[in-house]
């Protein structure tokens, strides 16, 4: 082990001599990098290698990559970068190559990989990692994507592209996600050959130049179209690829295309008749409109055509999920503040034939300032459907929006009505109303709402959001206990652990502070890195260094 590790460092020497002599570096720093670099090696040999090791290692690396680039900014230097920086990626490519290998499942790692060979340009490398990544992750459509996009745009090679695309499609024939970007990617490549074909013309220059007709019309496209909707079924997932085709402005005849077989395939589908009358807003107009009235009056005839399209729609399909479209088409014109009375009408009908649709009612009754009508259909919604956790939150809503004083006995009687440890939804508004408005009268239910929520520790699933809201409500006690402070981090940390290093970071600040002990930082540290996993240990690593050095 000790041949090897000696080998690698006088490898290094030509590079810090090199650093040394064009004054990137004094004589005192390489010594101290060849003192680091030796312990890193070494910990690199060991007969347990453990994966924080190398992370470690590339992040050193990474950091005296960093420095370099800053001093040679600073003293106007840019040469031997050859014999320096490229030395020193190389290197940092091998111990990626070897981590990667060594924990070939870690997808952290690998993606940690790729954001370097972006970062610093090797473009050549970064085809590499994707091909090994690929070939032990096959099943992952995302990283097909990623590697077919960075073809696309970090190496220009949209043949590479598309073949990525293809294999990825023998793996994934029904994903949603990779015919979307294949699709998406053949409208740009087109767009590209277009504005390049267009420049040329422009400069007049003389030369042969070829542009394939079909891939520049779109017609390669259309191709990736259809066998996408031989593939998969679904008006939404038509509706996807002709949102896409949208951006683009050669595909007229595309999109004309695609309307024509969601009128014909999905004619009894709730999102096509949504489409289509969402579609009369954007219709074309024979001359521009110059006058206020002038427009007001077509925006008007729009809106009534929309409202016929959504009529027609109802005959054929009379179910809530129409009537939920057409209702939200309603109350989005009527915020517009056209044709109010004509919209509020339509709501205030199509909500009362439908029960489900009572939280867009109690929207409409404040927004034209019926707060105490809004707050009346809210607790009616609650007494009709009492087991119901959307009709509860729809009611804290109300009453948290009207800046009520009886939140608080709402709220109890939900948690009379619901299972607080399956439903945590009312929980999120009680936050939030507190946040807006803490009277010296709320604090007893406050305290008495902190007990609830410690006495539902077990109940899943919590979201970070509200361990965070609780350590706040807890510091914002006039005497905040740090033992209080510790149960929610800790419940916090058992749920989120594994990924969020903020969180770990934010405990042992608080450990820092003067309510904590900060002889238990080493502790948390020490667990930290034993629970964090992939790209978050390298990132709670800098941000732990930075914070000892008083630098955060």
């Amino acid at each position: 082990m000790a041949e090897i590790v000696q080998q690698r460092i006088e490898n290094r020497i030509p590079e810090w001599e090199q650093l040394e002599r064009v004054g990137l570096f004094t004589k005192k720093e390489i010594k101290s990098m060849l003192k680091r670099a030796t312990a890193l090696e070494y910990k690199l040999h060991r007969l347990i290698i453990s994966k924080v090791d190398f992370i470690a290692y590339i992040q050193y690396e990474i950091n005296v990559l960093e420095l370099i680039k800053k001093r040679r900014s600073r003293i106007g230097y840019t040469f031997k970068k050859e014999e320096i920086e490229f030395s020193i990626i190389s290197r940092i490519n091998n111990i990626f190559k070897r981590a990667t290998t060594k924990w070939k499942n870690d997808l952290q790692l690998w993606l940690s990989h790729v954001a370097f060979c972006k970062k610093w340009n090797t473009k050549g490398q970064l085809s590499k990692v994707f091909s090994s990544m690929l070939a032990i992750h096959p099943e992952k459509p995302a990283v097909w994507i990623m590697a077919a996009k960075s073809e696309m745009e970090d190496r220009n090679s949209p043949e590479s592209a598309r073949q990525l695309f293809l294999r990825a499609l023998r793996f994934h024939p029904e994903s949603q996600k990779v015919y979307q970007e294949y699709f998406r990617m053949e409208l740009l490549h087109a767009e590209k050959l277009r504005k390049e074909q267009k420049e040329l013309e422009k400069a007049e220059i003389d030369g042969e130049y070829e542009f394939p007709l079909e891939i520049m019309s779109g017609k390669l496209a259309e191709v990736v179209y259809r066998d996408a909707t031989t593939k998969i079924q679904g008006a939404d997932f038509i509706l996807s690829l002709l949102n896409i085709a949208a951006i683009f402005d050669f595909t007229k005849e595309l999109q004309a295309t695609i309307i024509q077989d969601l009128q014909g395939k999905y004619a009894d589908h709730e999102v096509t008749w949504d489409f289509m009358a969402r579609r009369e807003l954007d219709a074309a107009v024979g001359e521009e409109l110059q006058s206020a009235k002038g427009r007001a009056s077509d925006i008007a005839r729009r809106e009534e055509r929309c409202c016929q399209v959504y009529e027609e729609g109802l005959n054929m399909l009379n179910t809530e999920a129409m009537w939920t479209c057409y209702v939200s088409f309603c109350l989005e014109r009527f915020k517009r503040k056209t044709n109010v009375h004509e919209l509020k009408e339509k709501v205030n009908i199509s909500t009362a034939r439908q029960s489900g649709l009572l939280s867009v009612q109690v929207q409409v009754l404040l927004t034209s300032g019926g707060s105490e009508q809004a707050a009346a259909v809210a607790m009616a919604a609650t007494q009709r459907h009492s087991q119901s956790v959307a009709m509860w939150c729809l009611a804290l809503q109300t009453l948290l929006d009207l800046g009520s004083g009886t939140m608080g006995k709402i709220f109890q009687d939900a948690l009379t009505h619901i299972n607080p440890k399956v439903h945590m939804n009312a929980h999120t508004h009680t936050q939030n109303w507190y946040c807006k408005s803490r009277p010296a009268s709320i604090l007893s239910w406050l305290t008495s709402y902190i007990h609830v929520f410690l006495s539902l520790h077990e109940s899943r699933p919590f979201s970070k959001a509200f361990f965070t809201r609780m350590i706040q409500i807890e510091k914002e006690q006039e005497t905040p206990k740090m033992t209080n402070l510790r149960d929610f981090y800790e419940r916090a940390l058992s749920e989120f652990g594994s990924t969020d290093d903020d969180l770990w970071l934010e405990y042992i600040r608080e450990e820092l502070g003067p309510r904590g002990q900060p002889e238990n930082c080493g502790r948390i540290h020490w667990r930290a890195m034993k629970i964090l996993e992939g790209e978050s240990v390298e990132r709670f690593i800098t941000q732990y260094t930075l914070l000892q050095t008083g630098h955060i």
